[in-house]
């Protein structure tokens, strides 16, 4: 049985913030096995995003086995992220246009 997913402090900050600049949210933390904590739209583009918690040391950010495993298989780009401003900038920079 699979335990309850873990959600960084600052994900619903990041959400919020997402989708108050027009970004369609889709929270995927509980699907487990390293899929990205969520899937952002913003004209047209759609961004997986990992969420980690910038108030913790370098050591707690790091990807888990799971998530290294699952960003090495994906044939796409994945973002990881430690704050709202960094989920904006993915978002808004242009990346992927």
């Amino acid at each position: 049985m699979r335990t309850a997913a873990r959600v960084d402090a600052n994900q619903a900050e990041i959400v919020d913030a997402l989708r108050e600049i027009g970004c369609s949210v889709q929270i995927l933390s509980a699907v487990g096995k390293g899929c990205p904590d969520l899937l952002v739209g913003y004209h047209g583009v759609n961004y997986p995003i990992e969420v980690k918690d910038g108030e913790k040391s370098p050591s707690k950010r790091r990807l888990t086995h799971d998530e290294l495993v699952w960003h090495d298989e994906w044939n796409g780009t994945v973002y990881v992220v430690k704050s709202v401003e960094e989920a904006i900038s993915v978002v808004t920079s242009g990346r992927n246009k």
